[in-house]
Protein backbone atom coordinates (compact mmCIF):
# COMPACT_ATOMS: atom_id res chain seq x y z
CA UNK A 1 0.00 0.00 0.00
CA UNK A 2 2.84 2.42 0.83
CA UNK A 3 4.46 1.65 -2.50
CA UNK A 4 1.28 2.67 -4.36
CA UNK A 5 1.04 5.87 -2.31
CA UNK A 6 4.67 6.75 -3.07
CA UNK A 7 4.14 6.15 -6.80
CA UNK A 8 1.02 8.32 -6.82
CA UNK A 9 2.65 11.10 -4.77
CA UNK A 10 5.78 11.24 -6.93
CA UNK A 11 3.72 11.34 -10.12
CA UNK A 12 1.53 14.08 -8.65
CA UNK A 13 4.54 16.15 -7.60
CA UNK A 14 5.88 16.03 -11.16
CA UNK A 15 2.57 17.33 -12.53
CA UNK A 16 2.46 20.10 -9.91
CA UNK A 17 6.05 21.16 -10.66
CA UNK A 18 5.35 21.30 -14.39
CA UNK A 19 2.24 23.44 -13.90
CA UNK A 20 4.11 25.84 -11.60
CA UNK A 21 7.01 26.11 -14.06
CA UNK A 22 4.59 26.77 -16.92
CA UNK A 23 3.01 29.68 -15.01
CA UNK A 24 6.35 31.48 -14.81
CA UNK A 25 8.13 30.18 -17.91
CA UNK A 26 5.67 28.81 -20.50
CA UNK A 27 8.39 27.57 -22.86
CA UNK A 28 10.42 25.85 -20.16
CA UNK A 29 7.24 24.38 -18.66
CA UNK A 30 6.38 22.99 -22.09
CA UNK A 31 9.87 21.52 -22.42
CA UNK A 32 9.59 19.74 -19.07
CA UNK A 33 6.03 18.61 -19.86
CA UNK A 34 7.23 17.15 -23.14
CA UNK A 35 9.82 15.00 -21.41
CA UNK A 36 8.64 11.43 -21.05
CA UNK A 37 8.93 11.61 -17.26
CA UNK A 38 5.70 9.75 -16.59
CA UNK A 39 6.64 7.10 -19.16
CA UNK A 40 10.07 6.68 -17.57
CA UNK A 41 8.55 6.44 -14.09
CA UNK A 42 6.03 3.95 -15.42
CA UNK A 43 8.87 1.86 -16.83
CA UNK A 44 10.73 2.00 -13.53
CA UNK A 45 7.62 0.96 -11.56
CA UNK A 46 6.83 -1.79 -14.07
CA UNK A 47 10.40 -3.12 -13.99
CA UNK A 48 10.40 -3.11 -10.19
CA UNK A 49 7.09 -4.98 -10.11
CA UNK A 50 7.80 -7.34 -13.00
CA UNK A 51 11.42 -7.45 -14.25
CA UNK A 52 10.63 -9.12 -17.56
CA UNK A 53 12.57 -7.83 -20.58
CA UNK A 54 10.02 -9.05 -23.15
CA UNK A 55 7.14 -7.45 -21.26
CA UNK A 56 9.08 -4.19 -20.89
CA UNK A 57 10.00 -4.14 -24.57
CA UNK A 58 6.36 -4.67 -25.56
CA UNK A 59 5.26 -1.90 -23.17
CA UNK A 60 7.82 0.62 -24.44
CA UNK A 61 7.09 -0.16 -28.10
CA UNK A 62 3.33 0.23 -27.56
CA UNK A 63 3.97 3.51 -25.72
CA UNK A 64 5.84 4.83 -28.76
CA UNK A 65 2.96 3.99 -31.09
CA UNK A 66 0.39 5.53 -28.74
CA UNK A 67 2.35 8.78 -28.47
CA UNK A 68 1.89 9.40 -32.19
CA UNK A 69 -1.93 9.75 -32.14
CA UNK A 70 -1.69 12.13 -29.19
CA UNK A 71 0.52 14.64 -31.01
CA UNK A 72 -2.16 16.31 -33.20
CA UNK A 73 -3.91 17.45 -30.01
CA UNK A 74 -0.97 19.80 -29.39
CA UNK A 75 -1.61 21.44 -32.75
CA UNK A 76 -5.41 21.53 -32.58
CA UNK A 77 -5.73 23.16 -29.15
CA UNK A 78 -3.56 26.22 -29.89
CA UNK A 79 -5.17 26.57 -33.34
CA UNK A 80 -8.62 26.67 -31.74
CA UNK A 81 -7.52 29.02 -28.95
CA UNK A 82 -5.97 31.41 -31.49
CA UNK A 83 -9.32 31.46 -33.34
CA UNK A 84 -11.19 32.51 -30.20
CA UNK A 85 -12.53 29.13 -29.12
CA UNK A 86 -12.76 28.84 -25.34
CA UNK A 87 -10.18 26.82 -23.44
CA UNK A 88 -12.53 24.07 -22.22
CA UNK A 89 -14.02 23.60 -25.68
CA UNK A 90 -10.56 23.48 -27.27
CA UNK A 91 -9.35 21.03 -24.64
CA UNK A 92 -12.40 18.82 -25.13
CA UNK A 93 -11.92 18.89 -28.91
CA UNK A 94 -8.24 18.00 -28.49
CA UNK A 95 -9.07 15.11 -26.17
CA UNK A 96 -11.83 13.88 -28.49
CA UNK A 97 -9.42 13.96 -31.44
CA UNK A 98 -6.84 12.02 -29.44
CA UNK A 99 -9.38 9.38 -28.40
CA UNK A 100 -10.55 9.00 -32.00
CA UNK A 101 -6.96 8.64 -33.18
CA UNK A 102 -6.26 6.08 -30.42
CA UNK A 103 -9.17 3.98 -31.67
CA UNK A 104 -7.88 4.36 -35.21
CA UNK A 105 -4.44 3.21 -34.06
CA UNK A 106 -6.00 0.20 -32.33
CA UNK A 107 -7.89 -0.69 -35.51
CA UNK A 108 -5.08 -0.07 -38.01
CA UNK A 109 -1.94 -0.84 -36.00
CA UNK A 110 -2.31 -4.65 -35.87
CA UNK A 111 -2.76 -4.73 -39.65
CA UNK A 112 0.81 -3.46 -39.88
CA UNK A 113 2.13 -5.92 -37.32
CA UNK A 114 2.04 -3.56 -34.34
CA UNK A 115 1.50 -5.26 -30.98
CA UNK A 116 -0.63 -2.80 -29.06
Amino acid sequence: MWYLAIKAALSGVIIAVVSELAKRFPGFGALVASLPLISVLGMIWLWRDRPDAANMAAHVEATFWFVLPSLPMFLLIPALLNRGVGFWTALLAGCALTIALYFLMLAVGPRFGLRL
